[in-house]
């Protein structure tokens, strides 16, 4: 790229307010999202959903950016506080939590749409010429400098980013889209139940990330007359992409690696099975998702805990753990971690074994357990000599929820209510 391109990209960056869309529950994520919104949800070890969006606004050269919250956000507020909260407005740079707060008629948010046109007032007072609407709930790294710079070059009214992804998994999840060869929107179903095949690419569609260049003015304009329309649902998908792509000019932005002509990683963790797997993705020698890119981190909040710590050398009681992730403040007590990711001050005591799970912060897990394919809520205590994932219908019969590929779910409510079920 020639100094010239990279000026050009660093100044719209710069006239840009990015919007983060994360009010959603993650009901598919059950009761892994009963205390916290998805985009809240704890990932990879040390971090959370939202701080992929927001670190590739930072790391993009967008620094004013807007969160739009509304179920259960206390954890996520007090995540962006803590971990995000350093930004100052005299630099021209802030992130600012947006919480459902009936600025435009009575309503909470009722869809996409409605959650940024709520927020018009405080997005037009930052006088941006563009406005960039990202979803927080997934997980990847992209410089969205490129799409800015191909959303201008295209003259586009707006611009949506767009992914390949098999039929079958976009059928009733994706936004699909039909383009024609300069990659401009022809046709768009919002999560139809049979997707459209991409052109000499059998098995494969175009699908919406969720994340959308509007040049400012055009998004006001169409907002406004969108929330006229008493009928409307107030979301991009189903409102107002597909009137406005006739009469105006709509573009795809395939994500690619500029380098490889090939799809980064991107994940939507949606579910249990998908988001263990992504987890589970993480542990591998060369994982796709590269965290440890000095040159593109990941940023968040994390506490200052004491290193990792793995206890014991005997022949029937060693602590240790292969190929797995641990966080910081975790003791391993003579038990043996394999394929796991271990999240900041869990405690594993001794004689336990864990394999392929994903233990979230300040978990225990007394002595004697056997545990495999399992998530561990925050805080859970699993009593001595449980055995998780090792037979599913026992763990359907001690409450604790599987899932058609034989993912274990297990929060402190389970746990507790199992207390309660064994004294009586």
């Amino acid at each position: 790229m020639s100094s010239y391109e990279e000026r050009r990209i660093s100044n719209l960056t710069k006239e840009t307010y990015a919007l983060v869309l994360a009010g959603g529950r993650g009901s598919r994520l059950f009761e892994l999202t009963d205390k916290r919104a998805k985009p809240a949800t704890f990932f990879g070890g040390k971090f959370r959903i939202i701080d992929f969006p927001l670190s590739n606004c930072i790391n993009s050269g967008i620094r004013r950016i807007g969160i739009a919250t509304q179920y259960k956000s206390h954890s996520l507020i007090r995540h962006v506080n803590r971990g995000w909260g350093h930004f100052k407005k005299e630099l021209g740079e802030s992130i600012e939590i947006l919480p459902a707060s009936q600025q435009k008629g009575e309503g909470w948010y009722l869809g996409t749409a409605d959650a940024v046109f709520q927020n018009i007032d405080i997005i037009r007072h930052e006088l941006p010429k563009y406005v960039m609407i990202l979803s927080g709930d997934h997980v990847y790294r992209m410089d969205y400098g490129p799409l800015l710079a191909k959303h201008v070059a295209n003259e586009a009214d707006m611009t949506v980013c767009c992914i390949e992804v098999p039929v079958e998994e976009a059928a009733g999840a994706f936004g699909v889209m039909t383009v024609d060869e300069s990659h401009r929107v022809c046709r768009f179903d919002e999560k139809p139940a049979n997707p459209s095949e991409i052109p000499g690419k059998p098995g494969k569609t175009l699908a919406s990330m969720g994340n959308y260049v509007f040049n400012t003015e055009f998004l006001f304009e169409q907002l406004e007359k969108d929330a006229a329309h008493t009928s409307s649902s107030g979301d991009f998908g189903n409102d107002i992409i597909p009137k406005i792509i006739e009469s105006h000019r709509v573009f795809a932005f395939p994500f690619k690696d500029p380098d490889e002509d090939k799809q980064p990683y991107w994940r939507d963790v949606g579910t249990l099975d998908s988001f263990w797997e992504a987890n589970m993705e993480l542990v591998a020698p060369e994982p796709q998702l590269n965290m440890y890119d000095e040159n593109w981190p990941i940023w968040t909040f994390q506490e200052q805990n004491a290193p990792a710590k793995f206890v014991f050398d005997q022949d029937t009681r060693r602590g240790i753990a292969i190929d797995s992730t641990v966080s910081g403040g975790v003791v391993v007590s003579g038990s043996t971690v394999r394929r796991s990711l271990l999240f900041s001050k869990v405690r594993i005591n001794s004689y336990c074994e864990i394999d392929e799970s994903v233990i979230l912060p300040d978990a225990v897990v007394k002595r004697g357990c056997h545990i495999k394919k399992t998530i561990i809520d925050r805080g859970c205590v699993i009593p001595e000599n449980m055995k998780i994932g090792i037979n599913n219908d026992d763990d359907r019969a001690n409450g604790f929820r599987v899932t058609d590929k034989g993912v274990v779910l297990v929060t402190s409510s389970m746990i507790d209510a199992l207390a309660l079920k064994n004294k009586s």
